[in-house]
């Protein structure tokens, strides 16, 4: 999690006054003085304010969640309700988003507090599948695939998405394997090719896929194989 909020979380210091302390040089991240708040850090760091080490929580939490359309991929919101209130209060202050889902949409999150781990997880960089279901309001075009499979341009960022697979299901269905995770980038994807998504599922990351078993808003810690999975 962020450094100003880990802070906020472990001390009798808010996390905006947490960022001052940061910006006045008091806080170090493995003993060297920090003053981004927004670094991100995990429970193998030793953080310490004024030269006292923060007591970190000492158990890694790694869960999956059916996400239930509705809910916010956030941990805190003042407009709308987040995935957070689903979980035990105890967890909810200490576990990050791993690759958010929009608020219309559902299926696989991951939650969790390695920040390492989760990092590996979304980085764009390593290249890790992402699939998802997906329904469409107009007819998948006959061209679709071999386009998104040749990169979209996303003049905004000024880049060319990754390669993508798309498996038609039906008329207005399919299954889409992306391997990043920008901005809204299955529905911008869609639009560029004159359609727009009306559903989407994510099923699965990498070797994790979304337990059949997990009602939507329903959550499991992952398996030892499904956290090795992810190197």
């Amino acid at each position: 999690m962020r450094l100003d909020r880990l802070i906020g979380n472990h001390s009798q210091y808010s996390q905006r006054s947490a960022r001052l302390l940061i910006a006045q040089g008091r806080v170090q991240v493995n003993a060297q003085v920090v003053r981004d708040a927004r670094l991100d850090v995990d429970r193998f760091m030793m953080v310490s304010l004024d030269g006292e080490p923060l007591k970190m929580p000492t158990a890694a939490h790694y869960l999956m969640m059916n996400k239930p359309t509705g809910y916010l991929s956030a941990t805190s919101d003042a407009q709308h309700t987040t995935v957070m209130t689903l979980l035990p209060e105890e967890l909810r202050e200490v576990l990050h988003i791993g690759g958010r889902l929009d608020r219309n949409s559902s299926g696989l999150l991951i939650l969790t507090n390695d920040g390492l781990w989760s990092r590996r997880l979304t980085a764009p960089q390593v290249k890790i599948p992402k699939v998802y279901r997906i329904t469409t309001a107009e007819p998948i075009s006959s061209d679709t695939a071999s386009r998104f499979a040749e990169g979209i341009y996303f003049a905004f960022e000024d880049l060319t998405t990754s390669p993508a697979q798309l498996e038609c299901l039906g008329p207005s269905e399919a299954r889409l394997s992306i391997y990043e995770g920008r901005y809204h980038q299955v529905k911008r994807m869609f639009h560029a090719v004159g359609n727009r998504v009306l559903t989407l599922h994510r099923e699965s990351m990498g070797a994790i896929a979304l337990d059949p078993i997990l009602a939507p808003g329903e959550y499991r810690p992952l398996t030892q194989v499904e956290i090795d999975s992810i190197q």
